[in-house]
């Protein structure tokens, strides 16, 4: 394939161009069909370009379309298939504890989804995203950082479950937090420990006063340590997590639900 590409780092190499360093350039390019994953786009530049049929997915703001900012649009789109997503916003404690009961809900509903697909459901990747018990796994992950080590200070030995999912940036380093790059809970075993995930989470924020959201907390080790955090917010950060992955979980599921009524056979096959 034809790339186009005049200046840069070669394809591949993995390493990023350093501040003020020739950029890549493609002119003329075929990229149809191509995949970025974990890339930095900032302050890209497309012109004459054709995207049909793409699909983009990330923290996308300043984006401009033929003149037009994209990211309030996209925002105001989301809230309205999604009135639940505004919880995110209030920051007070009443609201997240809003939002806790409402997501914890929302959770409910598609474990009792997943319960009447086939079993094998749970272990299927789309697009090589994080299959259902990944996304379970990588939640439970979520709330050990965010809730245990950050609003909770906790720092003994059992702070990670060692069958959590790190995210991608921070898998090679997760071991030194306890976990095991190896371990393969069962379904029902993932379920069990994201659902007492969930009842920690809510207990904290019934007990959880103004005065102690406020006060400053450590992210968790995958985060600037400068960064200022409080309680409250590292409560927030777990709701937002479980926001955005029940969105891509349930992306996923429709994917799935999709293939299997495509390959089902048809009410008049018989007849054919």
């Amino acid at each position: 394939m034809e790339t186009g590409m005049t200046a840069g780092a070669a394809p591949g190499d993995g390493k990023a161009p350093s501040p003020g360093s020739p950029r890549s350039r493609f002119y003329l390019a075929d990229l149809r069909g191509e995949e970025f994953r974990e890339t930095d786009l900032s302050g890209v530049r497309m012109r004459g370009v054709i995207l049909e049929g793409a699909d983009i997915d990330g923290a996308i703001y300043g984006l401009r379309v033929n003149g037009v900012e994209i990211a309030p649009l996209v925002e105001a789109e989301l809230d309205r298939r999604h009135p639940e997503r505004a919880l995110l916003r209030d920051r007070s404690v009443p609201g997240l504890r809003a939002a806790h009961a409402a997501y914890a809900a929302m959770w409910e509903q598609t474990y009792e989804r997943v319960a009447g697909m086939p079993p094998e459901t749970v272990e299927v990747s789309v697009d090589d995203e994080y299959t259902f018990v990944q996304t379970l796994r990588h939640l439970v992950f979520c709330a050990d950082g965010w809730l245990r080590w950050g609003a909770q200070a906790r720092r003994d030995d059992d702070v990670f479950w060692p069958a959590g999912v790190a995210h991608t940036q921070y898998a090679p380093r997760s071991v030194e937090l306890g976990i095991d790059p190896a371990a393969a809970p069962s379904y029902e075993d993932a379920l069990a420990v994201r659902r007492a995930r969930t009842r920690e989470v809510g207990d904290f924020l019934a007990d959880l006063t103004p005065e102690r959201a406020a006060e400053p907390a450590e992210p968790p080790p995958w985060m600037d340590p400068s960064e200022p955090f409080t309680v409250g917010g590292c409560l927030s950060v777990v709701l937002s997590e479980e926001w955005e992955h029940h969105s891509f979980a349930v992306r996923d599921l429709d994917v799935i639900d999709g293939r299997a009524r495509d390959e089902a056979p048809g009410d008049d096959d018989g007849l054919r």
